[in-house]
């Protein structure tokens, strides 16, 4: 394992506020280098702005600001938006900055010298938005696919060019011996048609312009914006200003980009290192896009969601944890506030949020808070607790963030399994069952203490809270995954009660919360998640013990037939959020059953499950689908169900009594 970790993301244009797909970047980002963090790893983590932008100059001007003092203030804003969302940077570069200043200089300097910055000609399109130069074959009906609304320039001018061209075949002997240096793998057949398809020289200066940096042999140019703020990366670890400081960080062991500029990370980028004899970062990784309600999130376009209205209202980590869970790193999301909503009352306040409550409210009331192993580990949690942090850590160690959460998950579905099959409040009832009490309760305990170490790097404050409550007295930064992320089955726990980490919430969108044009959309200013997450959570009797239901005769439970049943295929049912349609082998047929536990499970986690079912009922049509019988599931508070489960094999058919 290695025992230093450089990551940057992009730096960012200040033209304008970032909005939820540019915090996306730099909320993964930030996952994974807490995750290194708490597997040990000394990390270096960097972030920044992109300030010599001409669009930046623009913005400044229509303000009536100058550039540095406009670029000043978006610092601090950028800044604030970053700090709300707990991203953890190490260190925050700007390209105004002496450093940078030093280091673009240095590398220009270097690739003139070896003969691969040329003066030359150039006429074509310019996409003021990108602030790239586009072919012809680039545009779609004339007009950049990335700016619609903007209409490209056509531009004529003396400038500077590197000479890119000469290092294809390099580049893609780098890509064929290093597969791993652009992940996924989607982007890196993406790439490879690119080189394949030939390169050509680019421009690396404008002329006649004040913004920027000025080339060292040409000063009457300035660097072009894509040259200038590719060189922040090793600017940030002292190229050209701290050389001991440089061959200890450098080359980065991760870019964390956006799939719309891996082409300048993994071409133009890696060719510049290449001429000016610099080592190559080992690994670039091209993130998806976040869209909203369906429309990709631009500024430009005015389809963007300010990402300190959404943590203002619910906190940072419930957007952390859905970016993350909810979408598959790499690929493309879609952000709408009823999807956010539904999955912050199903996977936080009903489903974690609840656990926790329940369980530290039971050791309270039933063991006075002190809980210790008293027996043997409840079957539903002997081997899965393990299997789960090893699932977790292959999948971290291969970026696939989205299923490190999901194997977590899966533990916080076994452990409400196991509260469900136990039945501590019927425990409590028998004082010669104590001993049981304790164990199983001590058990809950400890999934959850697990379960919040390996999500800490996910909801860092909320698992921090988790921990304390479950009885975790050193600090978050002094937990390592190797010593705390495991089931630790002995020692003495003192569990504390607190509020409801995440109250459900119930309420509607607010109005405004819509894409607008040529707008961000924002919240009204409203009650923020400190202030309801505040309220008590208080567990009455009907939480710690179901009331009593009237009782029937075995005369009548007998009529009612519950076999075993495997799930043989599983899928959504149209314009339903609730039910699924499950294909089911019973032992005797196949039949389909309609099941009202979406919320819950995803159909690929229920396929060659094994459950248990009604198997007498008669047909019902739900949603215009027959349903032949009824999944049995246990159902939690908020009325999450949990499916039954069984602690060995049993073959479809067999009765259950």
């Amino acid at each position: 394992m290695p025992v230093r970790f450089y990551l940057t993301t992009a730096i960012d244009y200040v033209n304008s506020r970032p909005h939820l797909g540019t915090a996306y970047e730099k909320i993964t980002a930030d996952v994974i280098a807490r995750y290194k963090r708490l597997a040990g790893i000394e990390t270096h983590f960097v972030m920044g702005n992109d300030e010599h932008s001409q669009n930046v100059y623009k913005r400044a001007l229509e303000r009536g600001m100058e550039p540095r003092a406009y670029c000043d203030q978006m610092e601090q804003e950028f800044r604030a938006v970053w700090s709300q969302l707990d991203i953890s940077f190490d260190d925050f570069i700007r390209t105004t900055e002496p450093r940078h200043r030093t280091a673009v200089e240095k590398l220009a300097q270097r690739c003139f010298e070896k003969g691969d910055i040329y003066e030359g000609h150039y006429e074509g399109w310019y996409c003021v938005s990108c602030e790239a130069f586009k072919q012809e074959k680039d545009l779609v009906e004339g007009k950049c696919p990335l700016h619609p609304t903007v209409t490209p320039e056509w531009i004529r001018e003396r400038n500077y060019f590197f000479r890119l061209s000469k290092y294809r075949d390099r580049l893609l002997r780098h890509f064929a011996e290093h597969p791993e240096f652009l992940q996924p793998d989607v982007r890196r057949n993406e790439m490879l048609r690119l080189l394949e398809g030939g390169l050509e020289d680019i421009s690396v200066s404008r002329a006649g312009q004040l913004w920027g940096i000025p080339l060292p042999f040409a000063p009457d140019n300035v660097v072009y914006v894509w040259f200038d703020a590719l060189i922040n990366y090793a600017a940030a670890v002292g190229y050209g200003t701290d050389e001991r400081r440089f061959s200890d960080w450098w080359p980065a062991d991760l870019h964390i980009v956006g799939k719309d500029i891996t082409r300048f990370h993994t071409v133009v980028w890696p060719a510049m290192l290449m001429s000016a004899e610099l080592p190559l970062p080992k690994q670039v990784f091209g993130h998806g896009w976040v869209n909203f309600g369906g429309q990709r999130m631009s500024k430009s376009l005015g389809t963007s969601l300010d990402p300190s209205d959404v943590a203002a209202r619910f906190g940072p980590d419930p957007l952390r944890l859905y970016l993350v869970k909810e979408i598959s790193y790499g690929g493309d999301g879609d952000f709408t506030w009823d999807r956010y909503k539904e999955r912050y009352n199903v996977d936080l306040a009903n489903n974690l949020g609840n656990l926790v409550s329940r369980v530290s409210a039971m050791a309270d009331q039933y063991l006075g808070g002190t809980l210790r192993p008293t027996g043997d580990t409840s079957p539903h949690l002997r081997d899965l607790p393990n299997e789960v942090a090893t699932q977790y850590r292959h999948a971290m160690n291969k970026l696939e963030l989205h299923a490190a959460v999901a194997y977590v998950f899966r533990l916080i579905d076994a452990t409400n399994v196991h509260l469900a099959e136990t039945s501590p409040w019927l425990l409590a009832k028998r004082p010669e069952a104590r001993d049981r009490l304790g164990q199983v309760l001590f058990d809950a305990a400890e999934a959850i203490r697990l379960v919040a170490v390996l999500l800490m790097p996910v909801m860092p404050s909320s698992c921090s809270e988790i921990l304390s409550r479950m009885g975790e007295t050193r600090g978050p930064s002094t937990l390592r995954l190797d010593i705390d992320g495991h089931w630790r089955p002995d020692g003495t726990r003192t569990i504390r009660k607190g509020a409801a980490l995440w109250p459900r919430t119930e309420e509607g969108v607010p109005g405004d919360v819509r894409l607008k044009p040529d707008a961000q959309a924002r919240l009204k200013p409203g009650t923020t998640y400190g202030e309801t997450a505040a309220r008590e959570h208080k567990m009455d009797e009907t939480t710690a013990a179901p009331a009593e239901t009237p009782r029937i005769s075995i005369d009548e439970f007998m009529k009612v037939e519950l076999r075993v049943a495997k799930v043989l295929e599983a899928e959504a049912v149209p314009k339903s959020k609730k039910l699924l349609k499950l294909t089911v082998d019973t032992g005797t047929d196949r039949r389909t059953i309609v099941a009202g536990i979406a919320e819950a499970y995803q159909p690929e986690q229920l396929v060659g499950r094994t459950i248990v079912i009604v198997a007498n009922l008669q047909p019902a049509k739900l949603m215009g689908v027959e349903s032949n019988g009824m999944v049995l599931a246990g159902s939690l508070d908020g009325g999450m169900p949990v499916l039954i489960g069984f602690d060995r094999e049993v073959p479809p058919g067999a009765r259950v009594r």
